[in-house]
């Protein structure tokens, strides 16, 4: 387990068992039919009874899921070195990137769709179109906003513009290429779902939509809470891969307090 593990699963059990209970009560206290909001009892039955179906489903879209941010994070990462490194790569590339996240995800969707299949490549590509942004946006301001002094430095010293870009600019921008990528993660699930709900076979997002045709409403609710979890997942090892990737930071916040 990494370290600090324990604390934090320590809350998120404490906090998911107040908002179950929570949610027990408005159900016994609004009557509401179990086909429109199942209490979390209910739910939790379901799951231990379609678990080895659930759990299949989960690797199908944990796999498009991890697949979409590496690929997303490359393609983000060379952008922005890209548009850094090259100004006419700048002035071509950007106006792209912005147009790119004005048209809402689901118009592309089935083009996607049509284009990949139904298998797990649109569900990537879905998710690479989500993740590669923030990536790409965080990165290149952090190699935007080098300490001038640095690079003055590296003037005086005549050092070549590669080594400046691996050297100082890219070490300098991790903190702000860590806060994109943790981005990326949290909204790397929409990618694979949205994907999931136009065209699969496989994946939580297409057993829900199973689940809900059959108005199996507690079903789709743990469904729903698998995906939670291995989103919380991911999200918790990719912030704790960033932490000791910019380990400096973290040694600084420990300084201030």
């Amino acid at each position: 387990m990494m370290p600090g593990a324990r604390p934090v699963i320590f809350r998120l059990v404490i906090l998911a068992a107040g908002l179950a209970g929570i949610w027990q009560l408005i159900v016994w206290g609004s009557g509401v039919p179990p086909y429109i909001l199942p209490g979390p009892l209910r739910v939790l039955q379901a799951f231990y009874a379609h678990a080895g179906i659930l759990w299949t489903h989960a690797l199908v879209t944990g796999m498009e899921i991890v697949a979409g941010l590496i690929i997303g994070t490359g393609v983000g990462a060379a952008g922005a070195l890209l548009m850094t490194a090259f100004q006419p790569v700048k002035r071509w590339l950007l106006p792209v990137l912005v147009i790119s996240q004005a048209i809402p995800v689901f118009a592309l969707a089935p083009l996607l769709v049509l284009w990949f299949g139904y298998g797990v490549g649109s569900k990537i590509a879905m998710a690479v179109m989500i993740i590669f942004f923030p990536v790409t946006a965080a990165f290149f301001d952090g190699l935007r906003q080098t300490r001038p002094e640095w690079l003055e430095l590296a003037r005086v010293m005549d050092a070549p513009a590669g080594a400046v870009l691996r050297q100082i600019r890219m070490p300098a921008a991790l903190p702000a290429f860590a806060s994109g990528l943790r981005v990326a993660t949290a909204v790397a699930p929409i990618g694979a779902v949205v994907g999931e709900w136009v065209g699969a076979s496989r994946g939580l997002g297409f057993y829900m939509l199973h689940a809900n045709a059959r108005m199996q409403t507690d079903l789709m609710f743990a469904a729903l809470a698998v995906l939670a979890v291995l989103a919380w997942g991911l999200y918790f090892t990719v912030d704790r891969l960033m932490l000791r990737l910019v380990y400096w930071q973290k040694d600084l916040e420990k300084e201030s307090e």
